[in-house]
């Protein structure tokens, strides 16, 4: 008797479970600016701790107090991609974003870190850049400085790990 309602209480159990366990396998889809953001790993570079292997999640996306430091150019910091119009994006509009992820241009003419792969960010398409600038615009603002780069030469503000490439052809 007791054995049948073990089987019993186990199918009843095993009947209520599997929506449970395909809902945490089938999660809501990702806005695509998200999901590109995601899969573009910009939290890598850009959330404070990432780099050491401790991102914040509190800095996500907000920039990285740990610089790449690539010899005889300089020390670069990943910048704040938030919309905090002091220390991230949010003063840039949505065609600058899109124009700095393809080209590697900012908006005040300077050219991107070599360490930032723009390049290969070149090749998404329109409606793939703009949902990033879209999803980026619309990051909370995290008020995060990074530290200044630092030229070739000049001493680094911030720890920084370096970057050796090999020599161009």
């Amino acid at each position: 008797m007791q054995l049948s309602h073990a089987i019993a209480a186990f199918a009843l159990l095993g009947a209520t479970v599997p929506p449970v366990v395909m809902a945490q396998q089938n999660p809501q889809p990702r806005p695509r600016g998200e999901y590109l953001a995601t899969i573009m790993d910009c939290g890598g570079c850009h959330t404070g701790g990432a780099l050491a292997g401790q991102p914040d999640p509190k800095l996500h996306l907000a920039g990285s107090g740990i610089g790449f430091g690539i010899p005889g150019v300089g020390v670069f910091y990943p910048p704040n991609l938030t919309s905090d119009r002091a220390t991230g994006l949010g003063a840039w509009s949505e065609a600058e974003i899109i124009r700095a992820i393809r080209t590697g241009v900012r908006p005040d003419g300077r050219v991107l870190a070599p360490v930032m792969p723009w390049h290969n960010y070149a090749a998404l398409t329109d409606a793939d850049a703009r949902a990033l600038a879209r999803y980026l615009k619309g990051l909370p603002p995290v008020r995060n400085a990074t530290p200044p780069m630092a030229g070739a030469g000049e001493t680094p503000p911030a720890p920084y790990l370096t970057v050796v490439a090999p020599p161009g052809r």
